[in-house]
């Protein structure tokens, strides 16, 4: 597949990244040799230094031929001015990353795909509301929804109350055989290593668990992993970026009391003045005699989304020091990942994260309308959608061709989530959600083509 990145910023980079790890023919476009000098020398990708909204540029890097155009520089109407000339000039697909919301808002009624533009995305849309999903799922450090929620993806952190601990996939069965959800990607304590879950499977104290569940089975795991669902009242934000405001303009609308604090005291005014329903404060998230003085132990959950991925870890520490229950900080070293769980933090967010795994999709082979990368696991979850010459059309799970190392977590059929077994015939127009290992993609991939 021939992919044009314009843009090698942080997303561009990581995109690039990714993509030059499956082999994909990529072409990485941007103004500054220092951007692009790295990805030169380290990654297996063509670099072109120039405009990306030059017609000569995208002529010399044969956006004539390119399966896909993502424009991601830090400018969004840059982002659609190269869109709009890419498809012009040929290319098949395009998307272009953007900062408005209200575009996301009002797609449908302008119709950007008129004018050249496939997909719009939006990084600091899609931290938002992973972090109200990881709020309303406050018990879980992951978690992402297929088709408003008929099929939720949850994470959890085995304790040693979980009823199921000690047991076997195929022993908890037996023993919960009403089950509405599916374990699909275990990692152990202390290791790197991702499993695919078979009944022989034993569940272990400290296991980093991937469940898929139906809107009742997220009730039930509240209960078999003893954990509790804490209501969402009250939140502190650090940081007014695009990321906190959409945030806390989210949270207040669904009635939970908001309070921001922000170090700079013009942008402090300008968030105070848009948003009315939210408490904000000028002041250094980092002193403690004002967290505490703004009673931080008070607080549901504590949100850190600052430009410093250190501030937002510190910040997160000091306010689970304080018996803060949830704890969410925005990183932009993706390393940090591995030590979360380690350090004490229930959730890292990362933006070039969330947008890659919107990007994904349009890389995969099949009708993919959803995807996402487990967090610090080497794991993909897919959403096909089966087309009557699918090769797993009419045929039931048992009977599919899906390798040891994949797994059907579920499927959607009608809009109604079903967790599903081997008997389960799997029909045209299903929406099928499949986890996945590395190396098992491409043989996933020819089940749905």
């Amino acid at each position: 597949m021939k992919i044009i990145i314009a843009g090698a910023g942080e997303v561009g980079f990581h995109l690039a990244k990714l993509l030059s790890y499956e082999s994909q023919n990529i072409t990485l476009i941007d103004p500054e040799q220092d951007n692009l000098h790295y990805a030169d020398t380290h990654l297996d990708i063509r670099v072109v230094r120039g405009d990306s909204t030059s017609i000569k540029i995208l002529q010399d890097s044969r956006v004539d031929e390119a399966d896909l155009v993502i424009a991601v520089t830090s400018s969004e109407t840059t982002n659609i001015t190269i869109c709009v000339l890419a498809k012009q000039l040929g290319a098949k697909r395009t998307v272009a990353r953007i900062t408005n919301t209200e575009f996301l808002e009002h797609q449908d009624a302008i119709g950007f795909s008129g004018f050249g533009i496939d997909e719009l995305i939006s990084p600091e849309a899609l931290a938002s509301k992973e972090i109200e999903l990881l709020l309303n799922q406050s018990a879980f450090n992951d978690s992402y929804e297929f088709e408003d929620g008929a099929l939720t993806m949850v994470g959890v952190n085995l304790q040693r109350t979980a009823q199921f601990v000690g047991k076997t996939v195929q022993q908890a069965g037996e023993i919960f055989p009403e089950i509405h959800f599916m374990p699909i990607a275990i990692q152990r304590f202390g290791t790197q290593y991702t499993l695919i879950p078979r009944g022989d499977t034993q569940f272990k104290e400290g296991d980093q668990v991937y469940f898929i569940t139906t809107a009742g089975g997220v009730e039930e795991l509240y209960k078999l992993t003893g954990k509790t669902k804490h209501a969402m009242r009250n939140v502190m934000i650090l940081g007014g970026s695009n990321i906190g405001k959409q945030t806390a303009q989210q949270l207040s609308k669904a009635g939970i009391n908001v309070k921001l604090i922000e170090n700079d005291a013009k942008k402090a005014f300008d968030l105070a003045d848009a948003l009315p329903e939210v408490l904000v404060l000028n002041g250094d998230g980092r002193n403690v005699e004002l967290l505490q003085e703004e009673n931080i132990h008070e607080m549901d959950a504590f949100i850190a989304v600052t430009g410093n991925s250190e501030t937002n870890i510190i910040s997160c520490l000091m306010a689970k020091s304080k018996s803060v229950k949830k704890t969410i900080s925005l990183v932009e070293n993706m390393d940090y990942f591995q030590l979360s769980h380690s350090i004490g933090i229930d959730t890292l967010i990362n933006k070039k994260l969330l947008a890659a795994n919107n990007i994904f999709r349009y890389v995969r082979k099949g009708e993919v309308v959803a995807m996402t990368k487990l967090n610090n696991m080497n794991a993909e979850l897919l959403e096909f959608i089966v087309q009557p010459e699918s090769a797993v059309c009419g045929k039931t799970i048992a009977n599919a061709g899906v390798p040891r190392s994949a797994i059907i977590g579920g499927v959607i059929r009608q809009g109604i989530g079903n967790i599903v077994l081997g008997s389960f015939k799997i029909e045209a127009g299903d929406r099928v959600v499949v986890c996945c290992l590395p190396r098992s993609i491409t043989k996933v991939e020819k089940l749905f083509l």
